[in-house]
């Protein structure tokens, strides 16, 4: 009788040991798990980094990254071009990032006087042979610089070529950064120029009628019209914003260019609509300012 009850005592150490040992390991088992799912985690939320220091640079665009107007009437200056030129009063983003001496060597301006969005497609592909660290983007103005308010590219038209540029970018160039300039506030410049009977002479030629047409105009239609544009503008730069956000390797401006005050000093002496040498060093400044930052504008 004392051999059985030893062996049931036996039977129930060895029992709870056992079961002690099962939860013991359940409980290792569990703490690896947690700590694998947290750094996978980790891993995903990591994702690419931007570069503040990029080695390499292709611009495309319209008019403005050509530096049209900026040194000449009715021609394109890109020597003064605030993303790729090399005048010295400019300096530009490529200056400031890859020094003056390798700057040319380094940079390339796909950008086409009279661009749209539709047309942005086939300007990244070509930049994508390059294969640059960084690209940046300035397009959309010519999208609302229409003959009439009503002529001007629909919103929903305009983020689908934005997502289908970058689409095709990524394909192309997966590691490329994209800095997105804002669209500028053609409001703006109207207000800058549209008090001086020369100026409106020059706009008479045929600059951005459907903000700069009857610039002295206050009656209801030609206010609402201008209006138009400008919410049109508005609506472009949230596309810009919302399609960038969904890349990692995209950074929009925050919409710095469009805010930026720029003066009648700052434009084109020949048609005071487009940046002049001083409005260039001015979207420079803007860029790098940007394109260095730890973070992205909020």
């Amino acid at each position: 009788m004392c051999t059985t009850a030893l062996r049931r005592r036996a039977r129930r150490t060895l029992a709870g040991a056992g079961a002690a040992m099962i939860v013991l390991a359940g409980v290792l088992t569990g703490c690896q798990s947690g700590e694998s799912a947290t750094e996978g985690e980790r891993g995903a939320q990591a994702g690419p980094r931007w570069n503040t220091a990029p080695a390499s640079i292709a611009a495309v665009g319209d008019s403005i990254t050509r530096g049209f107007d900026a040194c000449s009437v009715l021609a394109d200056c890109p020597e003064v071009s605030w993303a790729t030129g090399n005048d010295p009063a400019v300096r530009s983003l490529a200056s400031r990032l890859l020094g003056e001496a390798e700057a040319p060597a380094r940079s390339w301006n796909y950008a086409v006087t009279g661009s749209r969005m539709a047309d942005l497609a086939g300007q990244l592909a070509t930049a994508a042979q390059h294969r640059p660290d960084l690209v940046t983007v300035m397009v959309g103005s010519n999208d609302a610089c229409r003959p009439t308010a009503s002529s001007m590219t629909p919103v929903e038209e305009f983020r689908a070529g934005f997502e289908k540029a970058i689409a095709g970018l990524r394909a192309a160039s997966p590691t490329s950064e994209l800095y997105v300039s804002s669209v500028p506030d053609l409001q703006r410049l109207w207000e800058q120029g549209k008090d001086s009977p020369m100026v409106r002479q020059i706009w008479k030629l045929g600059i951005c009628q459907s903000m700069l047409a009857d610039p002295l105009s206050a009656a209801t239609g030609a206010t609402a019209r201008r209006e138009q544009v400008r919410a049109r503008v508005v609506e472009y730069n949230e596309a810009l914003r919302e399609v960038c956000a969904k890349d990692p390797l995209c950074r929009y401006d925050g919409g710095a260019v469009f805010q930026y005050p720029f003066s009648a000093e700052q434009l084109s002496r020949w048609d005071w609509f487009h940046p002049g040498r001083d409005g260039q060093a001015r979207l420079a400044e803007l860029a790098h300012r940007q394109v260095t930052a730890a973070e992205p504008p909020h």
